[in-house]
């Protein structure tokens, strides 16, 4: 392959990653808690955008179960999350390792 070819696929993968990165703060997973009674939406830069919580969850006197379940959502939204961005990111770069990119991304 000579090396202009190359520039250019280069150039193009990089605006791809660009656009895919984009396209992950518009992109949303829900991680889930208590058979959905937390709901956590998480977009592809691991923001979290919203938390959702069923009344049945609101116990006064057991806050500490109320704490465990938003928690676990979280992490499973972020996990989620996680997964969408190696996943898009993987689709642009197969599994070729580029510096710069978080790690585990790929």
């Amino acid at each position: 392959m000579n090396m202009q070819k190359m520039m250019r696929q280069m150039q193009k993968m990089q605006a791809d990653l660009a656009r895919v990165q984009a396209e992950l703060e518009e992109m949303t997973v829900e991680g889930t808690a208590g058979g959905g009674v937390v709901t956590v939406t998480v977009n592809g830069h691991q923001d979290v955008q919203a938390i959702k919580i069923q009344p049945e969850a609101v116990d006064p006197e057991d806050v500490d179960m109320l704490e465990d379940l938003i928690l676990a959502a979280v992490n499973d939204g972020l996990r989620k999350s996680r997964e969408l961005s190696a996943s898009e990111i993987e689709k642009v770069t197969g599994k070729v390792n580029l510096p710069g990119l978080p790690p585990g991304l790929i």
